[in-house]
């Protein structure tokens, strides 16, 4: 099994190494310099976000520049998705996001980690785990969820807020670590 498929399946993997992952991660990267240098909304930022996650845009995803993501290919968007300044996509895992959801500025979705013990970390290993947010979600200015979490439809994350955890439907969490505060009525 190559780098790419343990990555893929969640395994410990060379991810900063590994000649295969390093050139994705650098066509990513210009895909990304692309779309944040282009005029807003012009046909070339939207041809660099086309690029960048590798199919058609969703209908009704707005992302507005700077953006970045390790990857690109492996984040998925729903309709009608707005994803404010500054944000980035660690996507060495999979992160998929619901239909309608509202991600403010600087906000951060973080798949990987790694090891604790030095001498394996010094080695380049990385463990990535999906992150999934279902639909009508709203995430404030600086949040960041990290790797495995999954956060219900219809959540509410507030602004500074670090999930660590997963989240049921209709709730509002907060804090670091974020934790729920009261369920939404819906």
């Amino acid at each position: 099994m190559n780098e790419k498929e343990k990555m893929l399946k969640g395994e410990w993997h060379d991810a900063n190494f590994d000649i295969d992952l390093i050139k994705e991660r650098k066509k990513a990267e210009q895909f990304c310099f692309d779309f944040n240098m282009s005029k807003p909304g012009s046909d070339k930022q939207l041809a660099s976000l086309k690029q960048i996650l590798g199919r058609d845009i969703p209908k009704g995803l707005t992302i507005l520049a700077p953006a970045y993501f390790d990857y690109g290919v492996y984040t998925h968007f729903g309709e009608g998705v707005f994803v404010n300044h500054g944000c980035y996509f660690m996507d060495g895992g999979t992160i998929t996001i619901g239909n309608n959801v509202f991600i403010g500025p600087f906000c951060g979705f973080y798949t990987a980690s790694h090891p604790m013990n030095y001498t394996d970390r010094n080695k380049g290993l990385e463990r990535a785990l999906p992150i999934h947010i279902g639909d009508n979600c709203w995430f404030g200015a600086n949040v960041v969820v990290l790797q495995g979490v999954k956060i219900g439809s219809g959540c509410v994350i507030a602004a500074g807020s670090v999930v660590t955890k997963d989240l049921p439907e209709n709730c509002l969490a907060a804090g670091v670590p974020a934790s729920i505060k009261k369920y939404l009525k819906q």
